[in-house]
């Protein structure tokens, strides 16, 4: 199914959990960027009622948190990090290998809906500067052949190499 297809029955399924539960539009909102990898704009309606809220308020939690998308985004969420230690030890060299591998630019997903490249001011990770995620996944202490080893494998989970 194309991610910008939106499986009304599925929502329906997840809205049903949650009739009512105004203190339950953030975990709410997980579930469906979870289900559907991003927050249809479409669905701010139907979500509301379910909680009995404003859809001007679904839609302000929605804008206020960064892990939440109004947008598709690919399979592979890689976060590159630009914290001061990933950039010292050479970040920024790894952002553009991967730029240039992808052929993406810094918020940008592939139009196979396969990567979506993102930077951070900072993962935490500094002990494994440079770092970066793929998914909930940390990869660190990077240099060009990691990339391309953590990128091969990503491609073989779609099926490419």
């Amino acid at each position: 199914m194309n991610p910008t297809e939106i499986d009304w029955e599925k929502l329906s399924k997840i809205l049903e959990n949650h009739q009512q539960e105004k203190w339950g539009l953030i975990p709410l909102l997980q579930k469906i960027q979870e289900s559907f990898g991003y927050i249809p704009p479409e669905t701010i309606e139907s979500i509301a009622e379910t909680l009995n809220l404003y859809p001007s308020q679904v839609q302000g939690v929605i804008t206020f948190y960064a892990g939440f998308s109004t947008e598709p985004k690919g399979k592979c969420v890689l976060k590159v990090c630009r914290g001061t230690a990933c950039h010292v030890k050479g970040g920024k060299n790894i952002l553009r290998l991967i730029k240039n591998d992808l052929n993406l630019e810094e918020g940008a997903t592939s139009p196979d809906f396969q990567f979506t490249l993102e930077t951070a001011a900072c993962l935490g990770a500094c002990f494994l500067a440079p770092a970066m995620m793929v998914g909930r996944e940390y990869y660190g202490k990077l240099n060009p052949i990691k990339v391309a080893s953590v990128l091969g494998e990503h491609r073989k989970e779609k099926g490419e190499d």
